[in-house]
């Protein structure tokens, strides 16, 4: 029994002493930790004002980018994702929840809301586990409309966060060039990713700023508590050289022709020639910078980033070359047709090498002759041709402000490559070179540097930095330019221009056609119809260009009419180029010129007049006489007197003496049969299309009733024969 009591007593003892140790050993750590204020090396006032710390960002504003006018093509506008609280433990009065009380009416009512049904809201709602959800794409960048509509409900649980999103007002506009931005799944901040919103991206993004404060759970401001506020650094505002009216009008022209003639590729430039600055860009395919529908089709800008072969518009520069080295002379006259660089290799012009005949190089340059340019070579030297090529700084990029620009490639090594590039063939350019060297024919000999950021603003503390127009380069005189833009303005004006089709009410414009072959991947070029490059690079108003404009539609399909004839490739060109050059220059207030009407009213009768009186009568009318007979006096004619006629159009005089009939290729069966009435012969007409043989020798002698046969041929067929005929050469090899 005591045995008993002596082991409890020492029990006792011992745990007195343990727990007397214990209590010493807090009382030791509480002194301690008081009076340090630490616990295991970390401060505990620290480690609280973390716990009851709250950070939220301050999203800084992403720069707008501005029109010339200051009307907005790319900005931040506000977007809210829908969300549902779904953690109960955030009511604290249940008349009053914080959390979705009632998942299944919740979902009835947001499903009249958003693009979701009310099954799979349902089931959002009611997932365990979860303390919020969102609902996908139905629930992302909703509008302010939307976002109020669902506030309208009251319904607890149902909140919104609020975000920025990148807009863009005006849809489809110049995409390739504006770019479009995104927000960044990783970082939540928008990015810019093609064009310009991502060569700008850094000065358009800004800095985001923050606010700290002390809250509780529920992220209420403690009292007494202070906040930390640091400002966000909006990004910076771009002004660009950009006119919406006039990047407008090309959109409207350019979205009818490719849905008419689904062309492989559109581009467009308008520029203004004393500044370098382009007013509108554009391509086709383009995209929408918003929904990025179509950017699968092209994503990069064709006019910057992609080189072509530019066909006859080259021939502007090589045309000022030889006026600047004094060898062009428009009277002189060369033997139109073929231009052999060997004895292998030969230059043709457009008409299967036929040519016509011995004449002008003014005319030479009205028809796009390629021999005309080619003898133009050799007058002024291929060394010069090269010197002047780098002066209009071909091979060379621009260095305009757009990314990813190349430089196109000039080939210049062999014989027929220094004669190929003189009309645009071999050598390779981008269609804002071609804008850049065209300012030097405008501005009077001066090349202008095309730029498209006019200005550039920090709105926080209101600084700017201005783009300024830049000279280049002179590469030619002011005298030489002004004689090009007088030649340039026949190629509309003369009969046997191929600008016609450019003509614009009101307004005299300068410029020349394209037609570049497009190489073939297995060699050599394609040779269908419509496999051309089809350009128009013109100026207006042609005596004091206010405007450039240049037009490229790659290999569109052409429509037949109803006998067959397929449509010329200036057609769909000046589908754009016409109302786009119309319109920019009313709407800059350009007044129209006074430009005589082209009819003729009331044709006198010619039996009344000499006949060299009546050719020279013809001729100042722009009309084309037509002579059958060899005689000096008139005693017929076609159309009678009295009729009004358009300029261009033909007037058959018949004289006496032998009767002839002159080379009719290329006529249409109207004028065959004029000369066939007058002359009292028999036609046979075989075929459709135009003229291309007829049986009776050009000038010879004929009598009345004598029979003539007429074959004719459609575009295509002419192609299909010539193609034919040049496979059955053996050691020619044609590159027109």
């Amino acid at each position: 029994m005591k045995s008993t009591k002596k082991n409890m007593n020492i029990g006792a003892a011992f745990f007195f002493i343990f727990f007397g140790l214990l209590f010493f050993v807090l009382i030791v750590r509480f002194v301690t930790i008081q009076y340090t204020g630490e616990a295991e090396g970390r401060v505990l006032s620290a480690k609280a004002a973390q716990i009851y710390l709250r950070q939220e960002k301050i999203p800084s504003k992403r720069g707008t980018i501005f029109d010339h006018n200051g009307e907005a093509i790319a900005e931040d506008s506000a977007s809210y994702t829908l969300v549902a609280i779904l953690d109960k433990d955030l009511t604290i009065d249940p008349k009053h929840p914080r959390h979705v009380a009632d998942p299944q009416m919740t979902a009835t009512k947001l499903a009249a809301e958003i693009d979701m049904s009310e099954q799979e809201i349902y089931e959002r709602l009611t997932k365990e586990g979860r303390k919020q959800v969102e609902f996908g794409a139905a629930g992302k960048d909703l509008s302010h409309s939307v976002k109020q509509k669902i506030e309208d409900l009251k319904l607890p649980g149902i909140s919104f966060i609020k975000e920025s999103k990148r807009s863009y007002p005006n849809g489809i506009f110049s995409s390739h060039l504006i770019g479009y931005a995104q927000k960044d799944e990783k970082t939540s901040e928008i990015v810019g990713i093609t064009g310009l919103e991502n060569s700008y991206n850094n000065l358009l993004k800004g800095k985001d700023g923050s606010i700290k404060y002390e809250g509780d759970i529920w992220n209420y401001v403690l009292p007494n508590s202070h906040k930390n506020v640091t400002e966000p650094i909006n990004g910076h505002d771009i002004y660009l050289t950009l006119d919406k009216k006039i990047q407008t009008f090309l959109e409207d022209s350019m979205k009818k022709v490719d849905e008419q003639y689904e062309p492989k590729r559109i581009m467009a430039v308008v520029a203004d020639p004393k500044t370098g600055k382009i007013l509108a860009m554009a391509q086709r395919p383009t995209y929408h910078p918003e929904t990025r529908v179509g950017i699968d089709k092209s994503w990069h800008n064709e006019i910057i980033e992609t080189s072509y072969e530019p066909g006859s518009t080259m021939k502007i520069f090589s045309l000022a070359a030889a006026i600047e080295k004094k060898v062009f002379n428009p009277n002189d006259t060369y033997p139109s047709g073929r231009y052999y660089v060997n004895k292998r290799d030969y230059i043709g012009d457009h008409n299967g090498g036929r040519g016509w005949g011995p004449i002008t190089y003014l005319e030479g340059v009205q028809r796009s002759s390629n021999v005309a340019f080619a003898y133009l070579l050799e007058k002024m030297g291929t060394q010069a041709w090269r010197e002047y090529m780098d002066r209009f700084k071909f091979g060379t990029p621009t260095g305009i402000d757009l990314p990813n620009e190349v430089s196109g490639k000039i080939l210049y090594d062999w014989p027929i490559e220094k004669v190929t590039s003189v009309f645009g063939q071999g050598t390779t350019v981008t269609a804002i070179q071609m804008v850049q060297a065209m300012t030097a024919i405008a501005n009077d000999g001066k090349m202008m540097k095309p730029f498209v950021v006019e200005k550039i603003e920090n709105p926080n503390d209101g600084t700017s930095k201005e783009t300024k127009p830049e000279i280049v380069g002179q590469p030619i005189s002011k005298e030489t330019a002004k004689e090009v833009r007088n030649i340039l303005e026949t190629v509309l004006t003369s009969e046997h221009g191929t600008g016609g089709r450019y003509k614009i009410a009101g307004y005299k414009v300068a410029g020349k056609t394209g037609t570049a072959q497009i190489p073939d991947p297995k060699g050599g070029y394609l040779t269908g119809y419509d496999d051309y490059v089809f350009s128009f690079l013109g100026m207006a108003p042609a005596d004091d260009p206010k405007l450039i404009m240049y037009v490229v539609i790659d290999q569109p399909n052409l429509k037949e009419d109803e006998n067959g004839n397929l449509e010329n490739g200036s057609v769909p060109v000046s589908m754009i180029f016409n109302p786009v050059m119309k319109s920019s220059l009313e709407y800059l207030n350009i007044q129209p010129e006074e430009i005589p009407d082209t009819k003729i009213a009331n044709l006198p009768d010619f039996s009344k007049m000499k006949k060299d009186d009546a050719i020279e009568y013809i001729k100042e009318k722009s009309l084309v006489p037509i002579i059958i007979g060899d005689g000096d006096k008139i005693i017929d004619q076609s159309p009678n007197s009295g009729a009004s006629l358009i300029e261009g159009e033909k007037i058959f005089i018949k004289t006496d003496g032998n009767l002839t009939l002159p080379n009719m290729t290329g006529w249409s069966k109207r004028d065959v049969l004029y000369a066939a009435r007058l002359a009292n012969v028999n036609v046979n007409i075989v075929g459709d299309g135009f003229a291309s043989k007829q049986n009776i020798k050009p000038d010879s002698p004929v009598n009345e009733g004598d029979h003539l046969v007429v074959n004719f041929e459609t575009p295509r067929q002419k192609i299909d024969r010539e193609k034919s005929a040049k496979n059955k050469e053996d050691d020619d090899k044609p590159l027109d």
